[in-house]
């Protein structure tokens, strides 16, 4: 088999469309603009014709205490007395509502809206600077690096006033070295909802006793990890809140007269406690101010106002305590903290609200110029009118303090609406497209899905030329780069490497489309005539057909918001309409039934078909029986489905849940029995299928992990599952040894995965051998069967799976009669190979059964039962692939080649995807599943490279699963191979069922086949992410583009990446297992009859 011109041209196609996907990604999600200048003292804000040091100004609060409540959404801080059987998240903040009630001139409550995404970064980000975070820094969140646009931290350091921090250690990434003194404590380990709350409570009280501090920022994170772990109703939450209320009452009992008190949250959290997205529920949170001297000109009024955007902190705060307002901010003052009637001048106290704004707008205004003269994005009618509606107001304004009269009513309102005006152009346009790389990534990506395409459907001339058709395209590759990376050099002084790699994958795919154009020009044979065109399935009608539609359809739907918000109920039906069409398709060509009775054939005048109609029936069963298991198990998981937001009414499914958020034990005991059982079936039917098929007979390595590793790994993942489930306050004696355990399993189940992976790579061959003298007469007439593999030890499965020779030559030996009666007669060993005939699928059929465990160990424990569908689907995909096979070779017709069709090519791209969302994943950040990140690891990382890779095994684990086990599309037909099956002429012997065997005679065809598959399936998720960029690119102004698309961009070109790597992990054990098998009957067979 010719492995390395295989694996080479998928490495290059790969390489091709991850710089597609760069490319384009980098120009359409690029982080805006950011302005590096800094407000200062000096700056001339107030309307007065001399410069005035604005820090030196007597502020109206010397003091603040900033308390984060992280995720504290609205709905935990509402009091309702009404409310007689509150759900554990409510009434348990009564502290803020009492105070606003009882003490209406000192305290406010407010709904605190953030700006998508949720998460806490980014939010940290937006209430310190004021600014608006862009969709791409999400991916930032677990990697924090320090801000560099000035901010309020850098600012009350420049003042001179001591900031003191404890909390999340987020804080210390995002401002390092910028407090007076700094208590930070590990925030990633979302199970554990007490150690920085504790750590903060350990100094809180005695911090603010003492006088070394101006502010006081305190970061709490129990109720958010409670969120993540628990959700919001559980009595954990209850716990978290109450500890809260008393935090906040003894905090106001401390507070002096002239300190400033905010509580407040930095995102809200959905009903199963996740946040990332831009629902109501993740961006509402709550905020409440309070201070012991009054602040409020009155009661709450009706025209006060219903949301407080988390942007406006930030100039609110810096009036306050007497800073400069962060340059990039475009936040807008919070009005009722101002009075509303103009001050004696002298004292920033004493800022009116009118004069609050002019400072607001003015320094709004003058970001705005800043910005607009570095960057382009803003459109130009937009900043025209924002410049002369500004110099309008300010003309007004300047004019009354000149004149020494009162300015209008309406210039209050028309400030706000100006500010408000400014962060709304702000914010529809920061998403800053590069639209010379979204079209060079789209050029790139559409010529690659091209590419991949002719490359399946010639893949058998491009493994004829041995991969010289890959060195070319190399060469041009690199020579383009370095061309481009020279010029760049020398005219600009700097290499830009995205163009270089651009330039590199678009030339090596016009030399390869070159290289095409001329294997698809016809050839004049020796005798003058001209060959036939390798290009002639280059037709509508072949192109056209219910296998490649369908792709076709889902790739368009992704244009639609609906369709992606339902996309998992639409690719299950998509999988069950195609499915259904093989049966249908087989009927109609008449081979789904026995033939009728002709007397002709009964007469030879017609040659027979090439099954019995006993067989064909069984197959026919088979197929449609298979059927009915894959409709039941696309019914069954329609179950594990979570919820989007836009969905309404739905209702996540309840096995998305950990069972040590479920509160009822007996349904708790019986979620835990219904996953040991699917695990269990799980084992049992990945051991019986290869026992069946005799691979469990050798002392391999392989096979001690299916013997021993695989059920010790099961044994792992139950005692785990029931450790993890144990409530805290329960067993406590056993606390420790509860510790230990859930420590330990994971990483004994890590262990154990890790050698079995390896031991099948090492030793993948499951080949028993036995030897036994041979008979000291023969029938001359007939050469002996010296190689025989058996998939069992039965005498009947022996003599089914019949293995006369193994390679062609001592077969055409044997027909025409070269081996002499001497050969015949020798005292040679025969030899009996048990497992043989499946000696390529074995392996790859294990190795994706232990990794499927493994993954099984990063979810919830309820979706064992999910993977329990998924590994039947397969199965049942599988079978209906090789019946269909089977009974279509009644044609007499076929060629010999090991060609997989693309109807269970695409049906197994779609099952991939099906079960993304069958395991309770969304293309939604809210939907990832962090709590992967700390299987095995309860106590966090030191790192973000393993928590994120255990992440992303946790959400492309069925990419995973269908990307590894994609080889056995092309072994199970033959592994399911029905003696004669495979097509023989009139008059012929029935030939043995020889198995995968058939391979090994034919390598060329057999790397073929294998390239073939490989880029059928790369390209339909290739065309998949094409679709996703498009729709994308096309709809980068709609409404829904940062909630729907960019996301299902995202995660699509993630899943493709993680598919490929996958596939080729895959197909290089098929390799390794082929030259396993080399050597073996190397070592097997004599020089002299090789």
């Amino acid at each position: 088999m010719k492995g390395l011109p295989v694996l080479s041209l998928l490495l290059w196609m790969c390489a091709v469309y991850f710089v597609g996907i760069y490319i384009f990604v980098g120009g359409f999600l690029l982080v805006r603009l950011e302005v590096n200048r800094t407000s200062t003292c000096g700056d001339v804000l107030e309307p007065r014709d001399e410069s005035v040091d604005f820090c030196r100004a007597q502020p109206r609060f010397r003091r603040v205490v900033l308390l984060i409540i992280d995720a504290l959404k609205i709905d935990f801080a509402r009091f309702d007395p009404n409310n007689t059987a509150p759900r554990p998240y409510e009434n348990k903040l009564p502290v803020l509502e009492k105070t606003v009630s009882s003490k209406p001139l000192q305290s406010r409550l407010y709904p605190f809206r953030a700006d998508p995404p949720t998460t806490t970064m980014q939010r940290i980000k937006g209430f310190t600077t004021g600014s608006l975070p862009t969709f791409v820094d999400v991916g930032n969140n677990f990697a924090s690096s320090a801000i560099l646009e000035d901010n309020l931290i850098h600012q009350l350091g420049q003042a001179g006033k001591r900031v003191v921090f404890m909390g999340d250690d987020t804080w210390e990434s995002l401002f390092p070295k910028k407090f007076y003194r700094s208590l930070p404590f590990p925030s990633f380990n979302v199970k554990d909802l007490h150690t920085v709350d504790d750590g903060i409570l350990r100094h809180l009280y005695t911090t603010m006793v003492g006088d070394d501090w101006d502010v006081l920022v305190a970061h709490f994170l129990g109720v958010d990890h409670c969120g993540h772990r628990f959700g919001p109703d559980h009595p954990a939450m209850a716990e978290k809140l109450t500890q809260m209320d008393g935090v906040i009452r003894s905090v106001i009992d401390r507070l002096q007269n002239d300190t400033l008190l905010v509580v407040m949250g930095d995102h809200g959290m959905t009903d199963t406690g996740d946040h990332g997205g831009e629902s109501v529920k993740e961006t509402d949170a709550a905020i409440f101010l309070y201070s012991p001297s009054p602040v409020f000109p009155g009661p709450p009024s009706p025209n006060e106002l219903d949301v407080v955007p988390q942007t406006d902190l930030v100039p609110t705060l810096a009036l306050l305590l007497g800073i400069p307002i962060p340059y990039s901010s475009v936040g807008q003052v919070l009005l009722p903290l101002f009075p509303s009637h103009k001050q004696p001048e002298g004292a920033v106290a004493r800022l009116s609200q009118l004069e609050a704004l002019w400072i607001n707008a003015k320094q709004v205004n003058r970001f705005l110029e800043t910005y607009s003269g570095m960057a382009k994005d803003i459109p130009p009618e937009s900043l025209s009118r924002l410049k002369d509606e500004f110099a309008h107001l300010s003309s007004e304004y300047l004019t009354a303090v000149r004149e020494g009269r009162s300015p209008s009513p309406q210039l209050t309102s028309s400030l706000q609406a100006y500010l408000t005006s400014v962060r709304d152009t702000c914010r529809s346009t920061w998403a800053r497209f590069s639209p010379l790389k979204m079209a060079a990534g789209l050029v790139i990506l559409a010529f690659a899905c091209l590419m991949c395409f002719l490359l399946s459907e010639l893949s058998l001339l491009l493994i004829r030329e041995n991969g010289a058709g890959l060195k070319a395209p190399l060469v041009v590759a690199l020579t383009a780069g370095v061309s481009i990376a020279a010029a760049q050099l020398l005219t600009q002084g700097y290499i830009d490497m995205v163009w270089c790699l651009a330039a590199g994958a678009f030339s090596s795919e016009i030399l390869f489309f070159w290289r095409v154009r001329r294997l698809s020009t016809p050839t004049v044979l020796k005798n003058g005539t001209k060959g036939p065109k390798s290009s002639s399935w280059l037709t509508p009608g072949c192109l056209l057909v219910p296998s490649l539609l369908v792709p076709l359809l889902r790739c368009a739907s992704l244009l639609s918001d609906s369709y992606v918000i339902a996309e998992g109920r639409v690719v299950t039906f998509l999988v069950f309409s195609l499915a259904l069409y093989i049966p249908v398709h087989l009927n109609w060509d008449g081979l789904l039934l026995p033939p009728s009775h002709d007397p002709l054939k009964s007469a030879g005048l017609l040659p027979s078909p090439a099954l019995s109609p006993s067989a064909v029936r069984k197959e026919s069963g088979t197929l449609l029986a298979c059927l009915g298991l894959l409709v039941g198990s696309l019914y069954l998981s329609l179950s594990f489905h979570s919820c989007r937001e836009e969905q309404g009414s739905c209702q996540p499914s309840p096995f998305l849940s950990p069972l040590s958020r479920l509160q009822d034990s007996q349904m708790k005991n019986l979620h835990y029995i219904l996953s040991v059982i699917s695990l269990s079936l799980w084992t049992y039917l990945l051991r019986r299928c290869l026992c069946h098929y005799g691979n469990l007979n050798s002392t391999s390595g392989t096979v001690f992990t299916a013997r021993w590793i695989l059920p010790l790994l099961s044994v792992c993942l139950g005692l785990h599952w029931a450790v993890s489930a144990t409530p805290e306050d329960s067993f406590r004696n056993l606390a420790e040894l509860i510790r230990l355990a859930q420590l330990a399993l994971p990483r004994a189940a890590f262990c154990l995965l890790g050698l079995g992976l390896c031991l099948i790579w090492l030793d993948p061959l499951t080949v028993f051998v036995k030897t036994r003298a041979a008979a000291s007469a023969r029938s001359s007439s007939l050469p002996p069967a010296r190689y025989r593999a058996s998939t069992g030890m039965s005498p009947q499965a022996e003599l089914h799976h019949l293995i006369p020779q193994i390679y062609q030559r001592m077969r055409r030996s044997l027909d025409d009669g070269e081996l002499s009666r001497d050969s015949e007669v020798d005292n040679r060993p025969a030899v009996e190979a048990y497992g043989l005939g499946t000696v390529y699928s074995a392996p790859v059929l294990l190795f994706c059964g232990l990794l499927g465990i493994g993954l099984l160990l990063l979810h919830p424990e309820g979706m064992a039962l999910s993977f329990l569908l998924l590994m039947l689907e397969m199965g049942a995909l599988l079978h209906i692939h090789a019946s269909s096979t089977t009974l279509s070779s009644l044609h007499g017709a076929y060629s010999g080649g090991f060609n997989v069709p693309w109807t269970p090519v695409v049906l197994w791209a779609l099952a991939a995807t099906q079960f993304f969302h069958a395991t309770g994943h969304l293309p939604t950040f809210p939907s990832i599943q962090w709590s992967a990140a700390f299987v095995g690891f309860p106590d966090g990382h030191t790192g973000t490279t393993l928590p994120a890779s255990l992440v992303t095994l946790n959400t492309f684990a069925s990419h995973i699963l269908f990307a590894v086990g994609c080889p056995l599309l092309l072994f199970w037909p033959l592994v399911r191979e029905v003696r004669g099956s495979r097509g023989r002429a009139c008059g012929d012997e029935e030939e043995d069922a020889v198995m995968e065997m058939r391979l090994r005679e034919n390598p060329q065809q057999f790397s073929s086949a294998l390239l073939q598959l490989s880029t059928r399936y790369l390209f339909i998720h290739g065309a998949q992410v094409f679709a996703s960029v498009c729709a994308a690119a096309i709809l980068r102004r709609h409404l829904m583009v940062w909630k729907v698309f960019a996301p299902k961009l995202m995660f699509e070109a993630s899943g493709f990446l993680v598919s490929s790597v996958f596939l080729l992990i895959g197909v290089t054990l098929v390799l390794r297992v082929d030259v396993a098998v080399g050597r073996w009957f190397k070592r097997l067979i004599p020089d002299t009859s090789r």
